[in-house]
């Protein structure tokens, strides 16, 4: 079998005891890197090191992965018009980048008397923005509050990505009128 040292030298073909005999006198570990070649490759290392760095990149890599990212909307119960839209725009934003909405309402004192109101807010939310999200959870309550899940709908990405190339409207009135 070809050995290699923990220098990175080759050794040369040598028969498996001998690279054994080799690896016990430095103190290392003769692991197998390549058993598909002619003849298989082994090498002379520290192998619980080697595990250790092979961890640690691989820890390196996933964290530089895009992940998807989960975004939170906390609505309450008796919210004034012009803050339920603005709280939609911002789950509608966060859907357009392909983030995944959870829609969370709190209730506190007397309103937990009354969930069916919770339960017609969280509808009223899912049918606002059914055109740019698709329910992965429906509404549920656990315990003072209810939850729902929202994701982007398919072909949701590619739709705002044509929006962006198309020209408004602006720039073909002021092409005609010049």
């Amino acid at each position: 079998m070809r050995t290699i040292d923990h220098d990175g030298k080759q050794i040369g073909v040598v028969p498996i005891q001998q690279a054994l005999s080799l690896a016990m006198q430095r103190g290392l570990d003769l692991v197998e890197v390549a058993p598909q070649a002619k003849p298989p490759v082994c090498r002379i290392m520290d192998f619980g090191k080697y595990k250790y760095e092979q961890t640690k990149r691989e820890k390196e890599a996933r964290k530089h992965q895009h992940a998807t990212k989960l975004k939170e909307v906390k609505l309450r119960l008796n919210i004034d018009p012009h803050d339920y839209q603005i709280k939609l725009d911002h789950a509608r934003d966060f859907l357009y980048e392909g983030m995944r909405v959870k829609v969370t309402l709190q209730l506190r004192g007397r309103e937990n008397a009354h969930p069916e109101l919770g339960f017609d807010l969280m509808n009223k939310v899912l049918q606002d923005i059914q055109e740019v999200a698709r329910c992965e959870m429906p509404p549920r309550k656990a315990g003072r509050s209810f939850n729902m899940m929202l994701a982007p709908a398919k072909g949701l990405a590619r739709k705002q990505a044509s929006a962006d190339d198309a020209p408004s409207d602006d720039d073909s009135d002021s092409e005609s009128a010049s």
